[in-house]
């Protein structure tokens, strides 16, 4: 029964994205990157939600919340006041600009090396840390759900291996042959399925916690396990409520302002109100998050007790402990559209910055658009093949997966942050200055880490996320002064290429200042 309605699910979802997309022209580089410039409110924010919510967030941050409780919950609330300050202050650019991809503003404001090495960068953060990180944390979840080794007969190594192959090939059809759209339409569907899904966990896990009562589930938690409720971490946990005002809130406006793989659907939107609505929407429905990727595993930490091997196994195991058999499979599709979703989310992004900002600008500067398209799905596959090979290998990973990946995407992810916020907020810094920066972020970055597992010691170094900060203001400070003795010949003016409208949502402030009121009031309530 588990296995028809994961079938049935995942087919269903195959469909709509198919006849959703039969009619959008993919033979020119709007139509297969961008979804022909096309998305609604709706679309953008389905696509949003379920690009960024995948197994190494629900299972990653599930495991986390069991080891140390509700403070973990700030990598989502603190996502909304990132999409709200995204939808007011960049997109409005991005969209004047008429850009496909993060690093073509980088282009036009400093200068072709500068997009060149961005790209490479976001490219190296794909292929080395967060494919295979997707396709192994999504492979290791099925398989715990179904019991694929005992099913199979097989061992777990080779277990995560059939599961790997299985989600990257399928993945790999919609990113690669189905274009932006197809990703985007089979995100939104999936997205209605895990919320439904994902909220059903903590309602089944409350109601076995309290006899049949979520009520007195929410009390018996809240009674026996005061300390899992407490917001503000101090200075040992993962995240300390001090690097809320520093690092923390870097990382988000990275992710949900620059990172290729998430503001691609807001760059998909039809209008500027159109992808402001969006990012709203899916703004309001991350406060919520918490629901899905936190609450589970301060439940399973009551259930299970605090001795499983490893926290990551935390979320699997109370899925298959509070649902019912005929909804695992439902939930298990779900899952797998999750999983796929970031998998094909990403490599649809890497084929758009290879092609745009390679195979066009070095490789072949003639090609027709259906060529840069052509070849672009080529680099996709051998993309798509290169993780598969790498995800089984991640097996010796550190424990609390979630946090080993935000503290590894540091490396790129500051130095882009700060290039792109010094881009759009002087008219006078150089390119000169762009290059040094990315160059001083990406080494200074590298030498912390360094000196903190191989040399002083994690205990004797400052939390990753402060030190993020610290390197933002260093990196600005760098291009000021770069900016100040060497400037640009000319003021830096941004052109509108009437590509779509840019007329903004009428109520995006009010939206917006709700949203943010919203999250402090949660944080209050449980400090």
């Amino acid at each position: 029964m588990a296995i028809l309605s994961f079938v049935g699910f995942t087919l269903l979802v195959a469909i709509i994205a198919y006849f959703a997309t039969k009619k959008t022209n993919e033979s020119s580089s709007d139509g297969y990157f961008l979804g022909g410039r096309s998305l609604t409110a709706g679309v953008v924010a389905g696509s949003l939600l379920l690009t960024n919510l995948s197994t190494e967030q629900i299972v990653g941050l599930n495991g986390q919340a069991y080891s140390e409780g509700i403070l973990v919950m700030a990598w989502e609330t603190l996502a909304a006041i990132a999409m709200v300050i995204t939808a007011i202050y960049l997109l409005p650019r991005y969209l004047k600009g008429g850009l496909t991809t993060v690093p073509q503003f980088l282009e036009t404001r400093y200068d072709k090396g500068t997009k060149t090495i961005a790209s490479g960068l976001f490219l190296l953060g794909y292929v080395v840390i967060f494919l295979p990180i997707v396709l192994y944390s999504g492979s290791l979840a099925i398989s715990t759900m179904f019991n694929i080794p005992e099913m199979l007969g097989v061992s777990l190594n080779t277990s995560i291996w059939i599961c790997v192959w299985g989600i990257g090939i399928i993945g790999s059809i919609y990113a690669i042959f189905g274009g932006l759209k197809a990703v985007a339409v089979s995100d939104t569907v999936n997205a209605v399925g895990l919320l439904i899904g994902g909220l059903m966990i903590p309602v089944f896990g409350l109601m076995m916690i309290g006899d049949g009562s979520m009520t007195e589930g929410i009390t018996t938690l809240m009674r026996e396990a005061p300390e899992k409720f407490k917001s503000m971490g101090d200075s040992s946990s993962s995240v300390p409520f001090s690097t809320i005002f520093t690092g923390l809130m870097l990382v988000q406006m990275f992710y949900w302002g620059t990172n290729q793989a998430i503001i691609q659907r807001a760059l998909a939107a039809k209008n500027l109100k159109e992808g402001q609505k969006g990012l709203l929407l899916a703004a309001f429905i991350k406060i919520l998050g918490p629901l899905i990727v936190v609450l589970p595993g301060i439940i399973a930490f009551y259930i299970f007790g605090p001795d499983l091997e490893t926290p990551d196994q935390a979320y699997p195991l109370l899925v298959n402990k509070v649902l019912p058999t005929a909804l695992i499979g439902f939930f298990a599709a779900v899952l797998f559209g999750a999983i796929l979703s970031s998998f094909n989310s990403a490599l649809n992004s890497s084929v758009t910055l290879f092609s745009i900002d390679f195979y066009k600008e070095y490789i072949n500067k003639d090609a027709s658009e259906i060529t840069v398209i052509k070849n672009g799905k080529y680099f996709g596959i051998v993309l798509a093949i290169a993780a598969m090979l790498i995800a089984p290998f991640i097996a010796n990973a550190p424990n609390g997966l979630f946090g080993y990946l935000q503290e590894v995407n540091g490396c790129y992810s500051i130095p882009i942050l700060t290039i792109i916020a010094v881009g759009y907020a002087t008219k006078r810094v150089p390119a000169l200055a762009a290059k040094v920066g990315i160059a001083s972020g990406v080494l200074l970055y590298i030498v912390y880490l360094l000196l903190k597992y191989f040399v002083v010691g994690e205990d004797n170094m400052p939390h990753y996320l402060h030190v993020m900060a610290i390197l933002f203001v260093i990196n600005i400070l760098i291009m000021l002064i770069i900016g100040k003795v060497a400037p640009r010949e000319t003021d830096f003016e941004l052109e509108y290429t009437q590509k779509v409208s840019i007329e903004p949502y009428k109520f995006l402030v009010p939206v917006g200042i709700t949203i943010c009121v919203i999250v402090i009031g949660i944080y209050m309530y449980f400090a």
